[in-house]
């Protein structure tokens, strides 16, 4: 094998000499023997392909008012608020190291717990920012399906993902997200594995989930788990948002058709006396986040500042 240094072995030694050994960029370029233009553009390099992780490790004031207002607003037993990135930046990217600080705050516990988890793309931003733990202590379960409509691993399943990080045992749910109808995911439940991932998915001492919008950018629509026609037929219904791949109306309350009929896995339930932790921004998501949050699917939250303030906005 080659010794010579790749362009990403560069860009992971820059950004580890500007990030944590707190180097100018004419030192790294010194260090390394390269311009300091390029020394500029492996820096950035690193953070763009995510070879280094900043976590703020100071609490900014007018985050924490937020976290107090949206406690007080919502009666939340949780609630992280990540500094705001500029207009026009993903969302995930601002809540992503915050969400992973709430989560590694459970596996870092050293009694025995049972963390469910959701899925979508907040969730993997949550679990590529996760520092690598040694936690076989806990146990990981999914709540929804692994699997997508063309029988394929569903592309945004987390159980996995964490699990490789964190060396716990772990539980995926081996059902599709949504079945083709209600009789075929019933059958999925009767399989005894199944109900053993379902018993204990009910069970989980704390929950983290995705909070997905129903408009017609609706992830579910996007990744291939429902038609047109029928994010048409749930949103003249009322759909906001959805949990776990569980739609709900905007006030929060379950739908009895379309998807929900059909749909694999274990629905969050309403007012749960443990915490359930959703992890959403983004404006789109907002109406979805509020409805989780007034009836209480979800008891705690990590968004961004933005988020927060539209949250608040709503009457």
């Amino acid at each position: 094998m080659s010794s010579e240094p790749s362009l990403q072995d560069e860009a992971a030694r820059a950004g580890w000499l500007y990030y944590v050994a707190g180097m100018t960029q004419d030192q790294i370029a010194a260090e390394l023997g390269v311009s300091r233009q390029r020394a500029q553009r492996l820096v950035s390099r690193a953070m763009t392909e995510g070879l280094i992780h900043v976590r703020l490790n100071h609490r900014i004031g007018a985050c924490l008012d937020l976290e107090a207002a949206l406690r007080d607003r919502f009666g939340l037993d949780r609630v992280r608020v990540a500094p705001a990135l500029g207009a026009g930046a993903d969302p995930v990217r601002a809540i992503a190291p915050a969400a992973a600080a709430e989560l590694e705050r459970f596996l870092r516990m050293p009694d025995p717990l049972v963390i469910a988890l959701g899925t979508g793309r907040a969730m993997r931003g949550m679990v590529d920012a996760l520092t690598e733990i040694d936690a076989p202590q806990h146990r990981l379960v999914s709540l929804i399906g692994n699997i997508a409509p063309d029988g394929s691993a569903s592309f945004f399943d987390v159980v996995m993902r964490i699990a490789d990080k964190v060396r716990a045992p772990h539980y995926p749910m081996p059902v599709p997200v949504i079945s083709t109808t209600p009789e075929e995911n019933a059958a999925f439940h009767r399989l005894g594995p199944v109900q053993k991932v379902v018993e204990l998915a009910k069970a989980a001492d704390v929950v983290f989930v995705g909070v997905g919008q129903m408009s017609n950018d609706a992830p579910l629509l996007a990744d291939g788990f429902v038609s047109r026609d029928e994010l048409d037929e749930m949103q003249a219904a009322g759909a906001s948002g959805e949990v776990a791949g569980w739609v709900f109306d905007s006030e929060g309350r379950y739908l009895d058709l379309g998807t929900n009929r059909r749909t694999g896995g274990v629905r969050v339930a309403q007012n749960l006396d443990r915490p359930s932790i959703g992890v959403a921004a983004g404006a789109s998501k907002v109406p979805a986040i509020h409805a989780a949050l007034k009836s209480r699917i979800i008891n705690g939250l990590v968004t961004d500042e933005p988020s927060a303030r539209l949250l608040l906005d709503r009457t």
